[in-house]
C-alpha cells in the first residue's frame, strides 16, 4: 500500500506523537531544532520541496489524499481529527500537521546567499528591516512568491519566518523562496549592495523620497522595507541609492508594511513583466 512507516494512533497519552504535544513553536525551536507546518495545501508544497522533513501527523482522511506525494521512509502518525487536536491543543490544522528540521544558521548566512545569487543575470531581492508581526513576515514572504523575487534578506531583529502562523499565512512560500539573516546589521547590508552589485530602494517617506513610479528600478535591486511604526533606520537609509514613497491621503500616511511591499513590487518587477506576458 506504501512505502512509509504509518503509525495508528488511538490514545491521547501515544508518546509517539510526544512532539505535537501542547504545541508551542518557541519550544520545538529550543527543543529539537524543529517548525511544524499546517493545513493541507502548505504540506503539499512541503512534499514538494527538498526540505528535510521529520514526520507527518495526518487525519485518516487527509492521509488518504496525500499519500501518494509522501516519499518513501517517512514516518507518518495517523489519528482522529478530534484526537489530533486534543494532542496539539489547536485545531487549525485541519487533520494535517507536519514537523520540519529547520536550516542550520550557517546555511543562512549572508555569505551562503551571496553564493546562491551571484550567477544571477537579473536580480530581484526584498529586505526587510525590524519585521516584528508574524502575519506580515507570512504575508512578505508570500508578496515575494508571487512577483518572482529570487530571495529574502532579514536583519537579525526581524521575527523568525518559520513560525507555524509565519508559514501559514505565506501559504507555504518560506519553504520556497531563499532568505538570509543578516548577522553584521548595516555591514551585511553593505556587502551584498557591493557583491551583488544591486541598486537599494528603501521604501520609506520623507523629504527626499520620490514618488514610486519615477523611481527606476534597474534589472538588480534590492527593495528594503522597514518596521510599520518607525520605518527604516537612519543607517539603512543612508545606505540607500534612493528612497521611494508610495504616496498617499493625508488622512492615511503609510499602508501596512506588507501591503506596501505588494504596491512596491508590483511597480519595480510585476508591472512590466505580466505585461508583457
Amino acid at each position: 500500500m506504501c512505502n512509509h512507516s504509518i503509525s495508528l494512533i488511538s490514545t491521547l497519552e501515544d508518546p509517539k506523537v510526544d512532539l505535537y504535544r501542547s504545541v508551542r513553536d518557541a519550544d520545538l525551536r529550543g527543543r529539537r531544532h524543529l517548525c511544524m507546518i499546517e493545513s493541507e495545501l502548505v504540506v503539499r508544497r512541503l512534499l514538494a520541496s527538498d526540505w528535510n522533513i521529520h514526520s507527518l501527523f495526518l487525519s485518516p482522511q487527509k492521509y488518504e489524499r496525500l499519500s501518494s506525494f509522501i516519499p518513501k521512509s517517512t514516518t507518518v502518525y495517523v489519528a482522529d481529527v478530534t484526537l489530533m487536536s486534543q494532542i496539539t491543543g489547536f485545531h487549525i490544522h485541519r487533520g494535517t500537521l507536519a514537523l520540519v528540521h529547520r536550516p542550520a544558521c550557517e546555511s543562512l548566512s549572508i555569505d551562503k546567499f551571496k553564493q546562491k545569487m551571484k550567477g544571477k543575470k537579473t536580480l530581484s531581492l526584498l529586505i526587510a528591516e525590524n519585521i516584528t508581526n508574524v502575519d506580515n513576515m507570512g504575508a512578505l514572504f508570500r508578496n515575494a512568491a508571487g512577483f518572482g523575487v529570487d530571495g529574502i534578506v532579514l536583519d537579525h531583529a526581524c521575527c523568525d519566518p518559520l513560525y507555524r502562523k509565519s508559514i501559514r499565512v505565506s501559504m507555504g512560500h518560506t519553504l520556497s523562496i531563499p532568505y538570509a539573516v543578516c548577522s553584521r546589521g548595516i555591514a551585511d547590508l553593505r556587502s551584498l549592495k557591493k557583491d551583488l552589485r544591486i541598486k537599494l530602494i528603501g521604501c520609506e517617506t520623507g523629504c527626499s523620497a520620490q514618488p514610486i513610479w519615477k523611481v527606476n528600478p534597474t534589472d538588480r535591486f534590492g527593495l528594503i522595507m522597514g518596521e510599520e511604526k518607525s520605518g527604516l533606520s537612519p543607517q539603512a537609509i543612508q545606505e540607500c541609492d534612493v528612497i521611494a514613497e508610495i504616496p498617499m491621503s493625508p488622512a492615511v500616511p503609510s499602508l501596512n508594511v506588507a501591503v506596501a511591499s505588494a504596491v512596491g513590487l508590483y511597480e519595480f518587477l510585476g508591472r512590466n513583466s505580466f505585461n508583457d506576458g
